[in-house]
């Protein structure tokens, strides 16, 4: 099949833009595939409703633990601290960059930035220019020696982590799970239950916020507000009012007893907010009665554990413990109903990221697994969908 011209947007709810002015990746979120065919597997795309697997990219020596998009690049990051650059369309090898100790467990993108977090609690702030000839080059590490400096004189600024041991406040106890960009700020989780606040323009933490009874899973921000997902079952949501140097806690919603929340996603219009549960589940809350919990979904998605989810437009995709995807269509009420289920990866799918086309009826979809693959999917938006009554 010829494909003239087909151009895509990354919606990634995890970017931003960080006001930097120094060069960018080319068309940066924004490129075109020129003469792409679709072919890398040998499955060209048709007008039928199934998926469509295009590519299976192999490379990491561990599991595939995050995504994320930067202009015409993939990154994807795993259990080694190497994180390995895939340029578009051909989907080749295009250069790996890392450092730290452990692995990377979360990839967000703001410009011509690169932000990782990493097992060893430290967030590392990468450079991208193409007028360099290294790429990705490291520009600081969080917290910043200028951080450090400025407060490790002061016995106040130390707090308790464990039994006879003290840390900086502006330190994370353990490993950084998840990061999400959003008016100028940077937030980190962790498991050591906390959520802090970095400014973006100087990379100064400005707040540590005992957020959780338990590890923080997943963050995501939209609209002001900042979601965390626990492993305490609970997603948090969190606002900074304009006249306030703190955040506050806005509402607290209640999955189900006993288990973890992995994952936590908003739809593009900020009504719905979903939860990925341990327990195979995906939950949603209607956004307009946030304060008062109400929920619009409760779906069983998966056999096993929900691991991550991403939305594009009005599709879910959600992957599991059970090695599958399943993108489902939302209703005007915020139920899912089952659009298809995507098979192929030998081992949990731990990492989702879509890319949306501007042609072609539908949306690249991009999974990292346990398997050590990240594998490249086209999933149509036509076709009829199902309602999962299964409870």
């Amino acid at each position: 099949m010829d494909t003239p011209l087909l151009s895509a947007n990354s919606t990634s709810s995890n970017s931003s833009t960080s006001g930097d002015t120094d060069e960018s990746p080319p068309n940066s979120f924004r490129y075109n595939f020129l003469d792409l065919s679709f072919k890398i597997l040998g499955t060209p795309i048709s007008c039928s409703q199934s998926y469509k697997s295009l590519a299976v990219l192999s490379g990491h020596v561990g599991s595939v633990s995050c995504l994320a998009l930067c202009g015409e690049f993939i990154l994807s990051a795993s259990q080694g601290k190497d994180i390995i650059v895939w340029q578009q369309p051909d989907l080749r090898q295009f250069t790996k960059f890392g450092q730290g100790d452990g692995s990377v467990k979360a990839l967000v993108t703001a410009g011509n930035r690169v932000f990782t977090a990493h097992q060893d609690s430290r967030i590392r702030v990468w450079k991208v220019s193409r007028s360099s000839e290294n790429v990705f080059r490291l520009i600081d590490a969080l917290p910043t020696t200028k951080d450090y400096l400025g407060k490790f004189m002061k016995q106040s600024n130390y707090v308790q982590t464990r039994r006879h041991h003290k840390r900086l406040w502006i330190e994370h106890a353990d490993s950084i799970s998840c990061l999400t960009l959003s008016n100028g700020l940077i937030y980190s989780g962790s498991w050591d239950k906390t959520l802090k606040v970095w400014r973006m323009s100087d990379f100064k933490c400005l707040e540590s916020i005992k957020a959780h009874d338990d590890a923080i899973n997943a963050l995501i921000a939209h609209n002001g507000i900042v979601y965390s997902a626990s492993a305490d079952g609970k997603i948090k949501a969190w606002t900074k009012e304009a006249n306030n140097k703190m955040h506050s806690l806005k509402a607290i919603l209640e999955g189900h007893k006993d288990i973890s929340l992995n994952s936590v996603v908003v739809s593009e219009d900020g009504s719905f907010v979903y939860g990925g549960g341990s327990d195979g589940y995906i939950m949603g809350w209607l956004y307009n009665n946030i304060d008062s919990s109400k929920s619009i979904c409760d779906t069983k998605a998966h056999k096993m554990a929900v691991l991550c989810m991403c939305v594009m437009g009005d599709f879910l995709c959600s992957g599991s413990a059970d090695k599958s995807i399943c993108v489902w269509k939302r209703g005007v009420n915020g139920e899912l109903f089952r659009h298809m289920v995507i098979k192929g990866h030998e081992g949990p799918v731990k990492c989702l990221q879509g890319l949306k086309m501007r042609v072609g009826g539908g949306f690249m979809l991009y999974s990292g697994s346990l398997d050590k693959s990240v594998r490249v999917w086209w999933v149509p938006s036509y076709g009829s969908s199902e309602a999962i009554t299964e409870k």
